[in-house]
């Protein structure tokens, strides 16, 4: 009897539903395998004719032959190694998707370059943990802070993590992810200052980094000339030479500047704002801000920002 005058369309579903099980740890492999279903089936009942037209094969399955369930059973066991030949290989897991993401590497604790190079901090961290958790690979790219918001507005570029807070201005040009990390605004001055007690006290020239939140807390002091730098670290620096009287930024950074100049600066009061970090996207990446959002809340879950943020924002 030839194997190929047996049915083999209920077999056909035991294998789909196995398949589908199978499949219920990842969504790339679950789409890669109903599509081989068929190719399965078909290069089964391939195996089992050339397995029915080989003569020993043939005269050792005469021999012992035990009709239509030892067929089934052999046609299954067939479809079966093709089903694991595929879920072990190019179904098996899924490449990441290569993205490129834009940071302006001058704003430590959350990003910087260190001494080999490398770009590293909080946001780094963060970014990498969605990454892992949403099957991407990251590569990240060194943008000054006034052509990131810029290129993002313009869409010229597709993600964007950098302190950046999420504000309903920047939302008319670009998308947002979920917050991931929630801050404010502080004033730092010279450690031997005595007169200023809070941002109200303030008179003279008061540093910031163009286009942040703090650039637009200096403008809107009164008493006050607003020099925007490229870099914090430049308003640090003409800070420290007594070139300005104060500088306003994230209080994590300022943090970061005076633990490391604790001999010259000091901050004075308290956060006046409460402002929510968010990953930027150009508007046209609504999935990839879906999948990060899905991956971000995950890896909250598991506590990793606690985790990144006690390891670079309480220094």
């Amino acid at each position: 009897m030839n194997y190929l005058d047996t049915d083999y369309s209920d077999t056909i579903g035991a294998g789909m539903d196995v398949t589908n099980t199978l499949s219920d740890t990842s969504t790339n492999v679950l789409v890669c395998q109903q599509v081989s279903v068929t190719f399965v089936y078909r290069a089964a009942l391939d195996m089992v004719n050339l397995f029915n037209h080989t003569p020993f094969c043939a005269m050792m399955y005469s021999k012992h032959q035990k009709g239509d369930s030892m067929k089934k059973a052999l046609f299954i066991l067939l479809a079966g190694m093709l089903i694991a030949g595929l879920m072990l290989g190019s179904c098996g897991s899924s490449s990441p998707t290569k993205i490129t993401v834009i940071t302006d590497a001058t704003y430590p604790p959350f990003e910087s370059i260190n001494d080999n190079k490398v770009i590293e901090g909080f946001d780094i961290d963060v970014m990498n943990a969605i990454a892992k958790e949403a099957n991407l690979e990251v590569e990240f790219q060194n943008v000054a802070w006034d052509p990131l918001l810029a290129g993002m507005a313009q869409g010229t570029y597709d993600v964007a993590i950098s302190c950046i807070t999420i504000t309903d201005e920047r939302a008319k040009t670009m998308l947002f992810s979920d917050p991931y990390y929630t801050a404010g605004q502080i004033v730092v001055v010279a450690k031997n200052n005595t007169t200023f007690k809070s941002k109200d006290d303030l008179v003279g020239t008061v540093g910031s980094q163009l286009g942040t939140t703090g650039n637009m807390e200096v403008d809107a002091l009164t008493n006050c000339t607003s020099k925007p730098y490229d870099d914090i670290g430049m308003a640090f620096q003409d800070l420290m030479n007594g070139q300005i009287v104060a500088v306003i930024c994230d209080a994590p950074v300022a943090t970061s500047y005076v633990s490391k100049n604790s001999e010259k600066l000091k901050t004075i009061g308290e956060m006046f704002t409460t402002e929510s970090y968010g990953i930027a996207f150009a508007k046209a990446k609504t999935d990839l801000r879906d999948k990060i959002n899905k991956a971000l809340a995950e890896i909250k879950k598991q506590g990793l920002i606690d985790q990144y943020a006690a390891k670079w924002l309480a220094k």
